[in-house]
């Protein structure tokens, strides 16, 4: 799922579940090594959303948690972040992050 501007609070401020940002651009050589590890995660989300954003098409979201490298991961629960990640991580680091 791709995070917007536009569908940021409902998607992933108001959402009942934890979710799990992930940060990046389009020209990131380790956001596209990330690729596959959300792409996997998405597919077996139980319990929990997953998504992107890229910062240059969203630079306000970008600002307003203060990502500063891409990918930068973040998960959301009750609107807060509660857990973060900067580079590429493991399918089972994420996992623990979602669980913090």
């Amino acid at each position: 799922m791709v995070f917007t501007q536009e569908n940021f609070q409902q998607e992933v401020l108001s959402a009942r579940e934890p979710v799990l940002v992930d940060f990046r651009a389009s020209w990131c050589g380790p956001c596209r090594m990330l690729d596959p590890v959300i792409a996997e995660l998405g597919r077996e989300a139980d319990g929990f959303k997953v998504g992107s954003v890229d910062v240059d098409e969203s630079p306000e979201l970008a600002a307003r948690y203060g990502v500063m490298s891409v990918p930068t991961v973040a998960v959301f629960q009750n609107g807060t972040v509660t857990a973060s990640a900067i580079g590429v991580q493991s399918k089972e680091a994420l996992l623990t992050l979602l669980r913090k």
